[in-house]
Parts: C-alpha cells; sequence; structure tokens
C-alpha cells in the first residue's frame, strides 16, 4: 500500500519509485526524498544487532578522519566554548570525543547506545547528527525534536550519504544497509530547512549546516 505522506516533509501523495530485493521503495515530489515501505523497516532487535556490526573506534585515525567532513565546517561556525548534543552517537562516540578536544561541552544521546531521555530535555548551542538521520523511521518528527532542542542563533549539523542517481539506486552500497530506510538529496535537506525557517549550507557532499536564526 501506497504510504498516505512523505514521512519527511509530510506532502500528500508519494509515489512508487522502485522496486529491489523484493523491497519497495516510495519518492517525494516536494522534497525529493526516497524511502523504504513503512511495512519493511527492521524490528529494533535487528537494528541493533546490525549497529554493532559498525566498527566506530574513537581512537580511529581513518574514522576520525571521516567524521572530520563534518567536524571541520562545524567548528569553523562556533564562536567560543558551546554546549552540544550529539544525536544517534552510536556506541563510540567519536565524534562528540572530537568536539570536546575542540573545547565545546558535549551531550550524548542514542535510543540503543545512550538511551537515558534527559538530554533530549534540553536545549543545545549545536546538535550534531552524523549518519543517523537515514535510520529515522519517523523523520518529520526527528527533526521536529531538533528543532525544539535548538537554540536560536545554533547550528545543526548533518551528515548522511546524498542519493543522486536513480539509475545507480538499485546497486548502490547505501541502500543496502537493511537499517537505511529514508535517503536525502541536498534538495530534501533544503526543504527540511525551509520548513523549520532555518538556513542550509551544504559545505561539502553528504554534509549540511542548518542555521537556526537568532529572531530577537
Amino acid at each position: 500500500m501506497i504510504p498516505r505522506n512523505c514521512p519527511v516533509c509530510r506532502a500528500p501523495s508519494p509515489s512508487h519509485f522502485m522496486r529491489v530485493d523484493e523491497r519497495d521503495y516510495y519518492c517525494c515530489g516536494v522534497c525529493e526524498a526516497r524511502f523504504l515501505d513503512p511495512s519493511l523497516r527492521p524490528a529494533r532487535d535487528e537494528e541493533r544487532a546490525q549497529y554493532l556490526l559498525h566498527e566506530n573506534d574513537t581512537g580511529d585515525p581513518g574514522y576520525r578522519q571521516f567524521l572530520s567532513k563534518l567536524a571541520g565546517p562545524l567548528l569553523r561556525k562556533l564562536q567560543g566554548p558551546m554546549r552540544g548534543l550529539d544525536y544517534g552517537c552510536g556506541p563510540g562516540p567519536a565524534l562528540a570525543a572530537m568536539m570536546r578536544e575542540a573545547g565545546h561541552s558535549m551531550a550524548l544521546y542514542d535510543p540503543f547506545f545512550h538511551p537515558d531521555p534527559g538530554p533530549l530535555g534540553g536545549t543545545y548551542d549545536f546538535i550534531t547528527c552524523t549518519e543517523t538521520a537515514e535510520h529515522f523511521h519517523r523523520p518529520a518528527e526527528e527533526f521536529d525534536r531538533l528543532n525544539h532542542m535548538l537554540r536560536p542563533g545554533g547550528w545543526l549539523g548533518l551528515m548522511t550519504c546524498f542519493q543522486t542517481e536513480d539509475a545507480r539506486f538499485g546497486d548502490w552500497h547505501y541502500r543496502k544497509d537493511p537499517t537505511h530506510v529514508v535517503f536525502y538529496r541536498e534538495a530534501t535537506l533544503r526543504t527540511i530547512a525551509a520548513a523549520h525557517g532555518w538556513r542550509c549550507e551544504i559545505p561539502v557532499k553528504d554534509v549540511a549546516l542548518m542555521y537556526k536564526p537568532n529572531l530577537c
């Protein structure tokens, strides 16, 4: 059954996009997101088992270099010691360590590895969300939550592999991860930003920096 609304921007009437490996994917004509049939999303225990296969060693230079793709541009935006949240931080968490080393304080939240909901009640000068948004089962609600936690004048740094060529979607390694259920384009992230009144910058491929204006 075709979903009634896009899970990313809530626009009505997404259309069928592709069937691959007996899995149906849909696309939104407004934000250009591609997403898995909601009925095929993995169960919680399946997700956790897959995440435990990831190698996210805090001290791994290669992994730190990968995360610097976001950390570098974000750090250049931050003035002085600030309070941040690593949202979907995983078991490491390496990025939080990197931000602390740069002088910022960090709170952690991950539904599997740091499930304490306490940090979700706070507000932050910046929020990082790396290799996490593609796992969101309810992206629109997640971005609403991030907006609520982000202080005016703050930055949301997001990293996910952008979907580009539809012809390559079926063989795309990113699609083949069973926990990846939604796929974003630059246009998708700009649509999300516009819906929340954010300014969106794309410093490099696969990275978006969202600025929440200070209206005071």
